[in-house]
């Protein structure tokens, strides 16, 4: 593996931990002001130049 395809992946793997914390951060958020989660999530702007 090249070292721009290992840092491809480095990369794309922090993306997406990035996004799991806040999908569950929005989640619990949700939940503490009675949206269900789906909807929050489904609702979620995406962050200029992330995810």
């Amino acid at each position: 593996m090249s070292t721009q395809d290992q840092a491809r992946a480095i990369v794309n793997r922090h993306q997406h931990s990035v996004k799991n914390r806040e999908q569950s951060a929005l989640s619990r958020i949700a939940a503490e002001i009675g949206v269900s989660s789906e909807t929050a999530v489904r609702n979620q702007s995406h962050t200029v130049g992330m995810s």
